[in-house]
């Protein structure tokens, strides 16, 4: 098991930036991939970009450019840097890791965007 806890979400303008973390209560190192949703009000849950153990990234198409997903093992926490913040970012965004058959979800922090 793992506690996945999301924090830095809030409201902010368009164009602003933003970076939100993804503590876990434990080690990372065996999380075969961890990545960041996100869902916006009356919307399914979508992927926005993912890490692999290797290092692979991978983004929507809607946030290529402007957000960077990155990781840290010392501290056990994962991070998704947003820059150029829109309106059609607004949404609550979801911490994810998989392990193995396992998948672990955070709780959701809230971002706004106000255009």
């Amino acid at each position: 098991q793992v506690q996945l806890v999301e924090s830095g979400g809030g409201l902010v303008q368009a164009g602003d930036s933003l970076t939100l973390s993804c503590a876990a209560s434990r080690s990372i190192l065996s999380m075969n991939t961890m990545g960041w949703y996100r869902q916006a009000p009356g919307n399914q849950r979508d992927l926005v970009a993912t890490i692999t153990s290797g290092s692979t990234t991978t983004y929507a198409d809607s946030v290529k450019g402007r957000f960077t997903i990155s990781r840290d093992y010392g501290k056990n926490t994962m991070y998704l840097q947003m820059n150029r913040l829109q309106s059609e970012d607004t949404a609550v965004y979801y911490c994810n890791a998989r392990e193995l058959s396992y998948v672990y979800w955070g709780q959701g922090t809230q971002v706004t965007v106000s255009s």
